[in-house]
């Protein structure tokens, strides 16, 4: 995949102290990006990111899905980009799916719903006047809203709203040139994840039903997300694009 040069350009990640968005954040960081990694308890995770990526960036430090969110992000990024435009927003961060509905709980499911979606929607909100024009949304959803996966119905939802919120905007934002794209990812190993995936027989069956026949990993993931903050991809906009490797497209 080309992605071109994208030096003195500005990223911020969320969620970016490990995983899918540790991954995200070294791609770009790769590509010339020099990358704001959020983090919303792990400092550590999100130094070791920055440190891995050479130091091309900064750290910022808030947690989602609370009342004063996004003030808390904009405030440490607009000390971070000392006067500059940001370039490219990826919404990585997300709470985990919460179970069936059967044992789901309201305090859970707001949980859901404030971090999966009122954190994204309000943060692109209050960075809309520090984004350039042809600058870039990206948000990670997840093949959760394509499949009937009764333990994951609520996650599923606010990942729906995620993709619908990418639509909207991908139509509002157009006049300004900024592409806003959803990423959905599926059974995707990382290194903060591995151990869900020693479960006995669980990858086997995963990987049964992907079409490209094996587990994903961050770096895949981490590849479409930094196509659409290339410049190469300044055509795109308001789409979902699965990066699943083909999960339960169909029979095998």
């Amino acid at each position: 995949m080309i992605v071109s040069n994208m030096n003195d350009r500005v990223a911020l990640v969320t969620g970016a102290s490990r995983g899918i968005g540790r991954a995200i954040a070294e791609r770009l960081a790769a590509a010339g990006a020099e990358v704001a990694v959020h983090y919303n308890q792990d400092k550590a995770g999100a130094e070791e990111t920055l440190e891995r990526i050479g130091g091309r960036g900064f750290v910022i430090g808030a947690e989602l899905g609370v009342p004063g969110d996004a003030d808390a992000v904009v405030e440490q990024l607009a000390a971070g980009l000392s006067g500059r435009r940001l370039d490219v927003l990826v919404n990585n961060a997300a709470a985990p799916p919460a179970g069936p509905i059967g044992t789901d709980s309201v305090e859970a499911f707001d949980r859901l719903m404030a971090v999966n979606v009122r954190a994204p929607y309000f943060l692109i909100q209050r960075l809309l006047p520090v984004l350039a024009d042809g600058g870039r949304i990206i948000s990670v959803s997840s093949v959760a809203t394509r499949m009937a996966n009764p333990t994951q119905t609520s996650f599923a939802m606010t990942k729906g709203a995620v993709e619908t919120m990418t639509r909207t905007l991908a139509q509002e934002l157009g006049r300004r040139s900024i592409t806003v794209n959803a990423v959905a990812p599926g059974a995707t190993r990382t290194e903060a994840n591995g151990a869900i995936f020693e479960t006995p027989g669980l990858s086997e069956l995963i990987v049964s039903h992907t079409a490209l026949g094996r587990l994903g990993s961050g770096e895949d993931v981490a590849e479409v997300v930094a196509f659409l903050a290339s410049p190469e991809a300044r055509w795109i906009t308001g789409q979902v694009v699965d990066a699943s490797g083909g999960l339960h497209l169909g029979v095998g």
